[in-house]
């Protein structure tokens, strides 16, 4: 089947250094659309700070809808710094995050993807033995956004005089199979491993998503399945990160195994994410936050966006092969020595960040 040739993307460049990340992975992706014969056309949105200034709300519902009538969504970041900010003496209802919980809530994106990615060139940064990085690593942390403990029902109440608090973890076979599948559906994308990570020899929550993750692997035979208990795959993931291919576990376990995944690369500003739901449209954008104190300074390190796009290319799109190229491009830019100011080191050469994405597109173009 022959890819499509023309893609709509709603771009929401928000706030701090937002704009400025945006703006390149936009022309790294008109690089790639003049070298492989595809349009994107952009309808920008306005969302978090930059949107309750025009607006009064970090979310218009025109926004809203703009977003969902495309096929894809490519985010900055949104928020400043809390303290500082006028934003923040809103409500919470109205603070510049509280429309990214909007729009994951209407896009429907229940699944989650962190990529952690330690690039052999910046191995330097990671906090890791040597010998256990060595050749580096790259596995993605599949998490479920919408269930389990932090949606279940929860109080606080006194019992014979003592304050007691309870939090409920509920899980459905539905959820569980829908995340399931995007778990392995991104494993056939990748090196066909998944590893199931749950709490079964405690929790029934996890007895259920260990038996319903084994059937949804009978659908999918070319994928490798293991099992493996929360606290093991902590250690794991500092041990021998390895061994991991996709990680795939339910909401709160994903929540801190993905910040521990992170860390163990040594540089946020290299991480990408995605979330989905039940169509190919999802929200992509970097895992870093809106660094507002540099922005506007040409300093911030557009890669992380950069790598968005190209996962919103393999996941939303389908287009594999353009999406490889803008990581080999990343690699090949990172091996020559060019650095932002945030991974820089000795003997490296610093560059701003439009000079970042010029590079990425003419190593694409090469």
């Amino acid at each position: 089947m022959l890819a499509r040739m023309n893609y709509n993307i709603a771009v929401i460049p928000g706030d701090g250094i937002g704009p400025e990340i945006v703006t390149e992975a936009r022309k790294v992706l008109d690089m790639i659309g003049s070298t492989y014969g595809h349009t994107f056309d952009y309808t920008e949105v306005l969302m978090g700070g930059c949107s309750i200034d025009a607006t009064g709300v970090p979310l218009t519902d025109e926004a809203m809808q703009a977003a969902l009538a495309s096929d894809s969504v490519l985010l900055g970041a949104v928020g400043g710094n809390v303290g500082q900010s006028n934003w923040y003496e809103l409500p919470p209802n109205l603070r510049p995050e509280a429309g990214l919980l909007k729009i994951r809530k209407g896009l429907n994106l229940f699944a989650n993807i962190r990529p952690a990615v330690l690039f052999d060139e910046l191995k330097g940064a990671c906090p890791l033995k040597e010998e256990i990085i060595n050749g580096g690593f790259d596995f993605v942390v599949m998490r479920e956004l919408t269930g389990g403990l932090y949606f279940g029902e929860r109080k606080t109440y006194e019992e014979n005089g003592v304050t007691t608090a309870m939090d409920t973890l509920t899980y459905n076979e539905n959820e569980i199979r829908r995340i399931a599948k995007w778990g392995f559906d991104i494993a056939r994308k990748r090196n066909k491993r998944v590893c199931s990570v749950d709490k079964a020899n405690v929790l029934d929550s996890s007895r259920l998503w260990r038996k319903v993750v084994k059937e949804v692997a009978a659908d999918y035979p070319d994928v490798e399945l293991s099992d493996m208990l929360v606290d093991n795959c902590a250690m794991q993931l500092v041990k021998d990160p390895k061994q991991f291919d996709v990680i795939l576990t339910e909401n709160m376990f994903g929540d801190i195994l993905s910040d521990e995944a992170s860390m163990v690369t040594g540089s946020i500003g290299m991480l990408a994410s995605a979330s989905l739901g039940d169509t190919k449209l999802g929200l992509y954008e970097p895992s870093h936050g809106s660094a507002p104190d540099i922005a506007g300074q040409n300093k911030a390190n557009p890669i992380a966006t950069i790598l968005s796009a190209a996962m919103m290319l393999r996941y939303s799109f389908d287009l594999e092969k353009e999406a490889d190229q803008i990581e080999d491009a990343v690699k090949a830019v990172l091996r020559d020595g060019y650095r932002t100011v945030d991974i820089m080191s000795a003997g490296k050469q610093l560059v701003g960040t439009k000079e970042m994405g010029d590079l990425i597109c003419q190593y694409i173009n090469i």
